[in-house]
């Protein structure tokens, strides 16, 4: 080929470097699936998002998955080319994480978005080749197409599946009899059998790779999976190698999760620290129990669940170990971590389901100030919290959450207080809002109900404020605000509001008020404000605070928040109706 400057442009080229081998990139063949369409939608789709993101190698796209703690690959070359190339529908678990890499790669703004879309894609096919199908234990003769997704580092034994080296790849390595036809739906039964075959059999092998150091659980574990004849030979080849990780067997289906630990992070790491002391020195769980007199049955359950081991337990691991200051007083620290993240989620549990502005409303301290702003009740008490908007770095406060979340529920609250104090309002909803219902209430300056705020439209409402009559604006989706002919006004007020007698109560979408507006940047100095459900770990820089898996994430839950006085603390909060 011709390396000059008016070479043709036939193929797009990537060179990833691995030792001295360069790796030159090309599209993959693709499975015939012309009587699956479903499937063939989604294989389709995959190759074009692979192309989009400049064609990166099976090895590219595992290195960048990566591994787990036992230092095995999650997903190895082999399992992603398979995704690929096969005629099977693909475990989610494993397509999930290629796509996500894939679009990683391709630099999409929203990952998230075409990993949705290749779920969307997914669930279709699981309906149309598995809904009519009821799913029976797998005999030993059947072979089944996932079972090819074996580690790099782990060489095929008894009971694991192998693969002919001549075979091409994407071709079982076994041939049909001749003379014998193959049924037209062979495909539709092997993938609806695969997905509950290999998802139970991914949970087996987790706990028999958790289990590898003590033998007697081993043994005892893999007796009851024998019990079943068709994992006679699995449980045999997990006894005498231990198996790698099975991430890529379909463990991450939705049938098979359980409730996220609130404090997730802190657990993983926590047992992962003490995974590593433990095997450096080759300590089953029964030595665990003899070195520290913790029964070996609670050092499984915690290390096998997402469980906080007593204190007591980890300091007696920590001195029989001989760990060092360092590492004793790490092992302390996450504890600590998970224990608090823990009992955050306990008190988010012990807070009431609903509560009346009212009933709320009595819950108050009787000399709170004027410009004190109900926001919601919580608390080892059950009190009402919420900001002195004339006090603190900047006369704001932020509300923040994704749609459906009460964002504009906690405003009406905030504005009822205000108005019941006899403070002055200023109201502005871009969109329709139930915090129009107060326009007409005694206090209320003005409403702007449109998407934009003229300059001396809102300077003239805000005239009549002083120290002595504060007037507080109260805005709702203020994304959409964010370029209004208003801006320099809003801007000046989070800087002289104090003096001027101002404030500034916003709402808006977690993901959306981000620093693009000046304005609602200033807002951010406040470091004070209320999430709602939120998603997205950045979500706390909006209100001054760090969160972490034990505040992001959970299902939404309207009216449950969280609350950021602007003292480092986060309180769970339930936001009045």
């Amino acid at each position: 080929m011709s390396t000059g400057a008016n070479a043709p442009d036939l193929e797009t080229m990537q060179k990833h470097q691995e030792g001295a081998e360069i790796v030159v990139a090309q599209p993959w063949k693709r499975p015939d699936l012309a009587d699956q369409p479903d499937l063939k939608k989604l294989n389709d789709e995959l190759h074009d998002l692979r192309l989009d993101a400049g064609l990166p190698s099976a090895r590219a796209i595992r290195d960048r998955v990566g591994k787990d703690v036992q230092d095995y690959w999650i997903v190895n070359h082999q399992a992603v080319l398979d995704t690929f190339q096969k005629p099977d529908l693909p475990p989610w678990g494993r397509l999930e994480l290629i796509a996500r890499v894939l679009a990683e790669f391709a630099r999409h703004s929203d990952v998230d978005a075409p990993v949705d879309r290749f779920k969307a894609l997914w669930k279709q096919v699981v309906r149309e080749t598995v809904a009519q199908a009821s799913v029976h234990p797998p005999a030993d003769t059947t072979a089944s197409a996932g079972d090819g997704d074996v580690n790099d580092a782990t060489a095929p034994s008894e009971g694991l599946p192998k693969q002919d080296a001549g075979a091409p790849s994407g071709q079982a390595a076994e041939e049909p009899p001749a003379g014998k036809e193959t049924p037209a739906n062979a495909n539709q039964d092997s993938a609806q059998f695969n997905y509950a075959h290999e998802s139970l059999k991914g949970l087996i092998l987790n706990a028999a790779q958790a289990l590898w150091h003590d033998k007697d659980a081993l043994r005892v574990f893999l007796g009851v999976v024998r019990r079943s004849e068709g994992f006679v030979r699995m449980a045999d080849a997990a006894e005498e190698q231990r198996p790698a990780n099975a991430t890529f067997y379909g463990v991450k289906s939705r049938e098979f999760e359980v409730d996220r630990s609130p404090a997730r992070m802190e657990l993983v790491t926590l047992h992962r620290r003490i995974d590593e002391h433990r095997l450096k020195r080759k300590w089953s769980f029964t030595d665990m129990e003899e070195q520290t007199g913790i029964s070996s049955d609670a050092w499984i359950r915690w290390y096998t669940h997402d469980e906080l081991p007593e204190r007591e337990a980890l300091v007696a691991f920590s001195h029989m170990a001989s760990l060092t200051q360092e590492d004793h007083v790490l092992l302390l620290g996450l504890w600590d971590a998970a224990h608090d993240a823990l009992e955050v989620q306990q008190r988010t549990a012990s807070l009431p389901s609903s509560i009346s502005f009212d009933e709320a409303w009595t819950m108050r301290d009787p000399a709170a100030p004027r410009l004190w702003a109900l926001a919601g009740v919580g608390g080892d008490n059950l009190a009402a919290y919420g900001p002195d908007l004339a006090s603190g770095t900047a006369p704001a406060f932020v509300v923040a959450g994704p749609a459906k979340s009460g964002r504009s529920t906690a405003l009406v609250n905030i504005a009822r207080s205000l108005l019941a104090s006899g403070a002055q309002l200023a109201l502005a909803t871009p969109r329709p809002s139930p915090l129009r219902k107060l326009a007409d209430r005694d206090g209320v300056v003005a409403c702007f109900d449109q998407g934009d705020i003229g300059h001396d439209e809102l300077e003239e409402a805000l005239s009549v404020a002083s120290a002595e009559e504060p007037v507080v604006v109260v805005m709702d989706d203020a994304e959409v605000l964010g370029e209004c002919d208003a801006r320099r006004v809003l801007r000046n007020l989070l800087e002289h509001g104090f003096e001027d007698g101002l404030a500034l109560v916003l709402a808006g979408d977690e993901d959306k008020l981000g620093p693009s507006y000046p304005w609602l940047g200033k807002a951010k100095r406040a470091h004070r404000g209320l999430l709602l459900s939120p998603q997205e770990r950045h979500a706390g820089d909006l209100i001054g605070i760090k969160t972490g898996d034990s505040v992001v994430g959970r299902p939404l839950a309207p009216g449950r928040g969280w609350l950021h006085l602007g003292d480092g603390k986060l309180t769970a909060v339930t936001v009045p109706r």
